[in-house]
């Protein structure tokens, strides 16, 4: 079977829907994953076929055509909005090449993460089903609705009146985390994906003093977001601690001198978060499902609005504390990571989060990261093949699928 992974316009989000597309590949089906031209070499050394459809950048959504940069709006609704436009404008530069590609390869299912709004058109106009994973813990409905309306004039030349609905939607949002209201789903556990490189002892070794990681997220540089990086650093670096700040190259150049216990720079996620005593972070979506997924307690500082909710869940559950967005950041911040981080890990094994965060107290607040994810397809199993009776949506025929979840 011929399965098109659309992916969206960042690292960060294909990390999310690489580990289906690698296991459908390993199960021998075609699969190629579509996305931008910058994004083409994360999904090239994932070992994925990539297929560039567009030279722009999700970033170039935020400028007007003469190259000015529209005002992001401070209310939290119109916010909303705002991110849905750009989302629906990102789209709108893909489907010209998605659908010319369509027509040439003709995939028998496309799949798209859940900002993806190209994925369900191209999957219409090519008369297949239509798999929407979600790459995170959820979106406000409102961006949905808010991209569509950027999509008006291709729904129009497409002859579709609304967007296409998923006939499979792939929830990674942990049972215990989902909203009461969230849609029916399959249930799949969440398995981080990062760029890989040499690892070197200190990564995966640990030292005398408890290991604090921070995390501002792949977006950020020198022109956003830099000055509550580095303050979070600053304040940071003045606790007893191993620090590790992952960042770009030329926002850690920017960085430096750095204190004896600091280190900026690429970090292997997956080789460093285990070993670490707290995470503080930007809350981005991906960044909170991998240190879940590693047991690491995390204070999470959530300036998107769409991570408010899902924050919110994750502190109730009892693996993280918040930190407001308008609160003074590096000051609040740097306490919190100072509590969580007094009690350092002994041994090889993994520590509670009662164990490695005094913060962490109370009913189900030390309960092992596994059954956060109980009752889910496991990544660490056998591949599972999943048989699906899918109606498509166009010429009423039905389609036996059997879609690959690992």
């Amino acid at each position: 079977m011929r399965i098109l992974f659309v992916a969206g316009g960042t690292s960060g989000v294909i990390f999310s829907i690489v580990p289906l597309a690698q296991a459908a590949r390993d199960a021998g089906h075609e699969v190629v994953m579509a996305g931008p031209e910058n994004v083409m070499a994360t999904v090239t050394t994932a070992g994925l076929a990539g297929l560039p459809v567009t030279a722009r950048k999700m970033l170039d959504t935020l400028r007007y055509d003469d190259g000015s940069y529209r005002t992001i709006p401070t209310d939290l609704h119109e916010r909303y909005i705002f991110n849905g436009r750009c989302f629906g404008r990102y789209a709108s530069w893909c489907l010209e090449a998605l659908l010319t590609f369509a027509d040439q390869w003709r995939p028998d299912i496309v799949v798209g993460g859940s900002l993806v709004f190209a994925a369900p058109l191209v999957a219409r106009y090519a008369g297949v089903p239509y798999v929407r994973q979600a790459v995170d813990m959820g979106e406000p409905r409102t961006i949905d609705l808010a991209a569509a309306a950027e999509l008006g004039t291709w729904l129009g030349r497409l002859g579709y009146h609304e967007m296409p609905r998923a006939d499979l939607f792939i929830d990674v949002c942990p049972p215990s985390l989902r909203e009461t209201d969230a849609p029916p789903a399959e249930l799949m556990s969440y398995v981080p994906f990062a760029t890989k490189g040499p690892i070197e002892p200190w990564m995966y070794t640990r030292g005398s003093r408890p290991r604090l990681l921070v995390s501002a997220g792949s977006r950020v540089s020198r022109d956003r977001d830099f000055e509550v990086l580095s303050g979070l650093v600053t304040k940071a670096s003045a606790l007893d601690v191993e620090l590790f700040v992952a960042a770009p190259p030329a926002v850690a150049e920017a960085l430096r001198p750095l204190p004896d216990n600091a280190w900026a720079g690429w970090v292997p996620l997956d080789v460093v978060a285990p070993t670490c005593d707290v995470v503080l972070s930007h809350a981005g979506g991906t960044t909170v499902l991998g240190n879940l997924h590693y047991g690491v307690p995390q204070v999470l500082i959530p300036y998107l609005p769409y991570a408010l909710g899902f924050t919110r869940r994750v502190v109730e559950y009892g693996a993280a504390v918040m930190v407001p967005p308008r609160t003074t950041l590096p000051r609040t911040s740097s306490r919190h990571a100072g509590r969580c981080s007094t009690t350092p890990r002994t041994g090889g094994g993994r520590a509670t989060s009662q164990q490695r965060c005094p913060a962490f107290r109370g009913p189900r607040r030390c309960s092992p990261p596994s059954n956060v994810w109980r009752s889910r397809t496991g990544h660490e199993d056998a591949v599972e093949e999943i048989d699906m009776s899918i109606s498509p949506r166009t010429g009423g025929r039905k389609s036996r699928i059997r879609l690959v979840v690992r």
